[in-house]
């Protein structure tokens, strides 16, 4: 068993691609990650206010900068303005007050942040009745209350960031890994000497990859519908089709340009890997990116993942109309003909 043993390790060590997605890459993931959030304390929390709340109007100046450095207040123009922005997670509550109840409004989206909140607010209202104690006023209670409908749950929101991700990656992987194999085996070379069209290529492998990801969607939204995990789709869930549809497009485009210029498998799979992976944690497809530095929520922008993953939300969950994702598809399909075309002219029928 020792000599068995030391012969797997010794292949390990001598197998560059499994060293390196066994130890360099999830090194890389803590050098990024620690990196760019080591000196981030918790963020301040955006919280919109309904017309007057005494609980906050009647702060004393010395304790509303305490509560400034934790709550970031700013006034609503109107109520619905207001619980449509928490809804949409431009912020992450909004508060009023009627009579002695201070109403908190928060979102399912982002647990963590709404937790923060109220756990906030909470001091506030026991600050307040400390403060009120042995004086003839009415003690404020707080009532939390979801923007969403009560039944929503964290699957919710989960679903559609993993459905991205998924559908990303077997995009990015069907197409690097075919073109290398292909390329490898001199299939490539045997199709160009046939006369099958270069447009009949790329149409079967668009086809396969959009066929792939429909069938990802379908499993998704199947099994996240069970009643144990209980998603309830909105009412415009079907335009997620072509959302996924141009998302696959633009991610099948990195995976042809991984594919065009690598010469082995391992060599796509660890480019491929090195793309969708950092990819998916900056786009908030794993985790919202609200306590992320503010020049990192604008480099993800830039990501094709994170304009996937929010026109799922918007159409899956939050039951946006179909019109709102029209800048997302715009986006996506944008960067998938922008990166064909890069694919184009560093595509090689052979070997060099």
């Amino acid at each position: 068993m020792i000599s068995l043993s030391r012969a797997m390790f010794l292949g390990l060590l001598r197998d560059r691609t499994a060293l390196f997605f066994t130890v360099l890459f999830p090194l890389m993931f803590l050098l990024l990650f620690g990196g760019l959030f080591k000196n981030q304390t918790a963020p301040r929390s955006d919280v919109l206010q309904i017309g007057s709340v005494a609980v906050l109007d009647q702060i004393p100046a010395a304790d509303r900068a305490d509560l400034d450095a934790v709550l970031h207040i700013d006034k609503a123009t109107s109520r619905e303005e207001a619980l449509d922005k928490v809804r949409k997670g431009d912020v992450d509550a909004a508060v009023e007050q009627s009579g002695s109840t201070l109403i908190l409004h928060y979102s399912a989206a982002d647990r963590v942040k709404s937790a923060t909140v109220q756990g906030v607010f909470n001091e506030l209202v026991q600050q307040e009745n400390l403060a009120a104690a042995g004086v003839t006023t009415t003690a404020v209670k707080l009532d939390a209350e979801q923007v969403e409908d009560q039944s929503l749950k964290t699957i919710q929101y989960l679903t559609p960031g993993l459905l991205g991700w998924a559908i990303a990656t077997g995009a990015m992987f069907g197409a690097a890994l075919t073109l290398v194999n292909w390329r490898q085996k001199k299939i490539l070379r045997r199709l160009r000497l046939s006369p099958v069209s270069t447009g009949t290529i790329v149409g079967a492998r668009v086809g396969v990859s959009v066929l792939v990801a429909l069938v990802q969607t379908a499993i998704f939204i199947g099994v996240a519908s069970v009643p144990y995990f209980g998603l309830q789709l909105s009412n415009y869930w079907w335009m997620c089709i072509p959302v996924v549809f141009v998302g696959t497009l633009a991610f099948l485009s990195i995976g042809l340009l991984a594919g065009s210029f690598t010469k082995t498998p391992e060599a796509a799979s660890a480019i491929a890997n090195l793309i969708v992976l950092p990819m998916a944690f900056l786009s908030g497809a794993f985790f919202p990116l609200q306590g992320a530095p503010a020049w990192l929520q604008t480099i993800s922008q830039a990501l094709p993942l994170r304009h996937m993953v929010d026109g799922l939300l918007d159409v899956m969950v939050r039951g946006e109309p179909p019109v709102s994702v029209l800048p997302q598809l715009g986006i996506l399909a944008a960067f998938a003909v922008v990166v064909s075309a890069v694919s184009v002219a560093l595509f090689r029928w052979e070997d060099a």
